[in-house]
């Protein structure tokens, strides 16, 4: 075998490697970081986790690039109330973001003194141990905790610094068909619908969070590998999305 022979194989091998890999991250899991704390107590900045793209069909946005192949969804299933997404930010259909759906198509949102209202039925709470983040220089935030029940009876984490935040309140609104009303878990520190990003198209999702392959705090420094087993956080790891 000539060195032309050995460069055209090495080549081709290259372009099917990465073919393969824009197959899977398109059709099947695609990887994600959690770069922010709107998520906390659910997801931690430092974060990685997988999203499945088949989990709502697909749209645009599950192509790389959201290149416009085909408009609307195919093999389109309906996400639940509940679900942790991970979607395209309404005002530039470019930037990730991800928070938990809270409000489907038809439904009457409204938020009063800190409190979630769906279809005029305030979501009950229980309040648990505070929780507390900690920065890499020791100082401390401490949060109420609460487990909020959804009117399906789905249970998951939220936190609050107190019920009289800036978006503690807004009046009664009604989510349009093919459209989601979204939330963070950390409901004081959530950019989401009560905010900027407001409703977000069906055509948007990208796919469901499903589970976390790797965790680190956020002073983890890549190139002192010495200092790894300290900053990975081994109890998140392959931890399923609630």
């Amino acid at each position: 075998m000539d060195k032309e022979e050995s460069f055209t194989d090495t080549l081709k091998t290259v372009v099917y490697a990465v073919l393969i890999a824009i197959f899977i991250r398109s059709v099947w899991f695609e990887p994600f970081k959690i770069p922010s704390g709107s998520m906390y107590p659910t997801l931690y900045v430092g974060d990685y986790l997988f999203v499945s793209k088949y989990s709502y069909g697909y749209s645009k946005h599950s192509l790389p690039w959201s290149l416009p192949l085909f408009k609307g969804r195919i093999w389109a299933t309906l996400p639940k109330r509940g679900d942790v997404v991970v979607f395209k930010y309404p005002r530039d259909n470019k930037t990730d973001y991800i928070k938990r759906i809270i409000g489907l198509p038809g439904d009457k949102i409204m938020l009063k003194d800190g409190r979630l209202y769906i279809n005029g039925k305030m979501l009950p709470r229980e309040q648990i141990d505070d929780f507390v983040l900690r920065s890499p220089y020791g100082s401390a935030e401490r949060y109420r905790q609460y487990i909020e029940t959804l009117p399906e009876g789905k249970k998951h984490k939220i936190l609050e610094i107190s019920d009289s935040q800036p978006y503690d309140d807004f009046e009664e609104l009604e989510v349009p068909q093919g459209s989601y009303f979204v939330m963070g878990d950390n409901r004081d520190r959530s950019d989401d619908s009560r905010v900027n990003v407001g409703f977000v198209p069906f055509e948007n999702l990208i796919g469901r969070a499903r589970f976390l392959f790797f965790s680190h705090m956020e002073e983890y420094e890549w190139y002192k590998p010495w200092e790894w087993p300290k900053k990975i956080r081994w109890s998140r790891l392959f931890n399923k999305i609630n």
